[in-house]
């Protein structure tokens, strides 16, 4: 018998890291010989370091590509693979878990014991069903909430740790220059930007523990952890107030995605969203689905708030519209809150980018065929970046609208008259987060 079981902790650079700096990193009973790196354009091939890995593995752990996982594991001899990336329909968890065992290894999944943090400080969490549910403004809501009663409140993001890792073991964004400093990808300017244009405080990174140590003992202050989720995941921290949020568009997948589920089950507050542009079935169906699996949740509808900086820019004008990458991608939506104020604000038509579609835009077509007259706002690195500034500027569209939760303009040389779509959460009944934060503080001793 094996001294130590051989894992592979199968992953896509976030909860992946986390499952094991908190389970495995300092267990002597397992030995981690490999990651494997999905839905992340070039994270694969490299290795996650010494430095942040522990005593155990000095030489670090090498990071491979997906596809190898079955080869991996008669190399290494492994006993365990962990799956731990989310917004994965349950059939391909199961998929992925016939090849584990089919290759000889056990399939495990990690849950909420052996993975959340407990903080010093009252936590909130904004998780959701998918991505691109309205996780980010609802967390705005909170935040601003709070603020106003006075309190210092810090936010954790979930993980997008696709550069130095070591230099990203705990990042704090205060200011824009931030984000210049730590190299953000779009991706991670479009989670930590708003936070910080409101004047609040949002940490992220790699090492979850050491973020909480340092958001705990904030310079500027905490009175309260919010932990804003990413795509479908569950919290890293133990939550005093849980609130999921679902999405009617895509009503039915809050029961048939991982770990969506996981957060819906967990929820203390459910919020359905976008009623104002959702089919009143779909709104009974995702109601039904929390009152079936989260019965002692309280359900809050809300609107998802639409509105543009320059509507008379685009009005009977030809429009490309540029969407959210990851809400677009792995969220599987065909329309975002560009698409929404296009059509309401009557635009002449709506241009297909797909014809001028460059570089690695044109893989990611290819990889997600649902996508359909929207652009998806990919800029993991610098490569893509450039393919995505080359594509828009090289349609034939009038004007861009730019419905990504960061002005493009800042970060690409859009040649075009551009307008930005802003949303923003509102509560149409009663009771709501005001009422619900309000009984927290008070609840918690805050004030």
């Amino acid at each position: 018998m094996k001294a130590k079981k051989n894992v592979i902790i199968i992953g896509a650079a976030g909860r992946d890291f986390h499952n094991f700096n908190t389970y495995y990193r300092n267990n002597e009973e397992y030995n981690v010989v490999a990651f494997t790196a999905a839905q992340i354009p070039d994270i694969d091939g490299r290795k996650y370091p010494k430095e942040l890995s522990g005593e155990l593995y000095p030489e670090g752990i090498p990071i491979f590509k997906e596809e190898e996982l079955e080869s991996l594991i008669k190399r290494y001899d492994v006993d365990e693979c962990v799956f731990a990336y989310s917004d994965v329909h349950y059939t391909k968890v199961m998929q992925m878990g016939a090849r584990v065992n089919s290759a000889g290894a056990n399939f495990k999944l990690l849950g909420l014991k052996d993975t959340q943090l407990k903080s010093s400080k009252p936590v909130i969490s904004v998780c959701a069903t998918r991505t691109g549910t309205g996780k980010s403004q609802t967390s705005r809501k909170v935040v601003e909430t709070l603020l106003n009663e006075g309190l210092n409140v810090v936010v954790i993001r979930h993980p997008m740790p696709y550069g130095d890792l070591v230099a990203q073991r705990v990042q704090r964004f205060g200011t824009i220059e931030d984000l210049k400093k730590h190299n953000c990808t779009i991706e991670e300017m479009e989670e930590y930007e708003p936070h910080v244009e409101r004047g609040n405080i949002i940490y992220a990174g790699v090492d979850y523990e050491a973020i909480l140590n340092e958001a705990e003992n904030d310079p500027d202050g905490c009175d309260v952890i919010l932990w804003d989720g990413g795509n479908n995941d569950f919290s890293f921290y133990e939550t005093d107030l849980a609130i999921t949020v679902l999405d009617p568009h895509r009503a039915g997948h809050e029961l048939e995605y991982y770990p969506g589920e996981v957060s819906l089950r967990t929820a203390d507050v459910t919020i359905i969203n976008k009623i104002d542009s959702a089919k009143k079935e779909n709104i009974e169906t995702v109601e039904e689905n929390i009152k079936a699996v989260a019965p002692n949740s309280t359900i809050i509808k809300a609107e998802s708030e639409v509105t543009i900086d320059h509507p008379e820019l685009v009005k009977d004008k030809r429009v490309l519209i540029v969407e959210d990458g990851p809400t677009l991608t792995h969220g599987e939506m065909k329309i975002g809150a560009g698409t929404v104020a296009a059509e309401r604000l009557g635009v002449k038509e709506i241009i297909d980018p797909k014809p001028y579609a460059v570089g690695t835009l044109i893989d990611t077509f290819k990889q997600y065929p649902h996508l359909d007259h929207v652009l998806p706002a990919m800029g993991y690195g610098e490569e893509q970046l450039k393919d995505l500034e080359a594509t828009i500027n090289q349609s034939d569209a009038d004007v861009v609208i730019i419905g990504t939760p960061i002005d493009l303009n800042r970060v690409i040389n859009i040649e075009k008259s551009s307008a930005r779509v802003f949303y923003n959460l509102n509560e149409v009944t009663i009771p709501n987060l005001n009422s619900i934060l309000s009984e927290f503080i008070s609840e918690k001793g805050l004030k």
